[in-house]
């Protein structure tokens, strides 16, 4: 038989906490809790490049830098079908959500509050059409991976997880030594 103690403070709190209505419990836990946006990017390779291989990127306002195939998750969107249908709306590659495939890591955590959630696919350029829609995004194209056009900081940083672009190699930070 085990012992019965004096409830602590904490058991106390999870005790009083687990007896409110659940829509209490989950108003409470979402005003103490972090709250992220979540982003669904797709790097989009070209089968047919050689050398160090070419991915898409996209001239979107105001013009400067160039980024991926990208947006917010729509509510209770899945990722992969929320980074299909970014994919179509600002490239107009449409693809099952299934031909994507989480890249390594799938999910880059910002210290600004948002969450990407990236995927990978790889198609042939020259049968691939690339449709824009003059507002959202300016224009689609094609780079080269080892001669990439100017970046905005964030798509640079990102790229920089997955080895590729400006920032490779500098991203992700390493983790702290936590050994004693």
């Amino acid at each position: 038989m085990i012992p019965r103690t004096r409830a602590t403070g904490r058991a106390l709190g999870y005790k009083l906490f687990y007896r409110l209505p659940f829509p209490v419990r989950r108003r409470l836990v979402r005003l103490a809790v972090p709250k992220y946006v979540i982003g669904a990017v797709t790097l989009v390779r070209d089968t047919e490049a050689d050398g160090a291989g070419r991915l898409l990127m996209l001239r979107q306002p105001p013009g400067h830098s160039w980024t991926l195939p990208a947006g917010l998750l729509e509510k209770a969107e899945p990722p992969a079908v929320g980074a299909a249908r970014e994919l179509y709306e600002e490239a107009g590659i449409r693809l099952p959500p299934t031909r994507l495939r989480p890249a390594t890591p799938n999910a880059i955590v910002h210290a600004k509050g948002w969450v990407d959630m990236v995927f990978e696919v790889e198609v042939p350029a020259s049968t691939t059409a690339l449709k824009v829609d003059g507002a959202e995004v300016f224009e689609a194209a094609w780079h080269p991976l080892d001669d990439l056009p100017r970046l905005s900081w964030p798509t640079a940083r990102l790229l920089g997880y997955y080895g590729i672009g400006p920032e490779a190699g500098n991203f992700p930070p390493p983790l702290p030594d936590t050994t004693p």
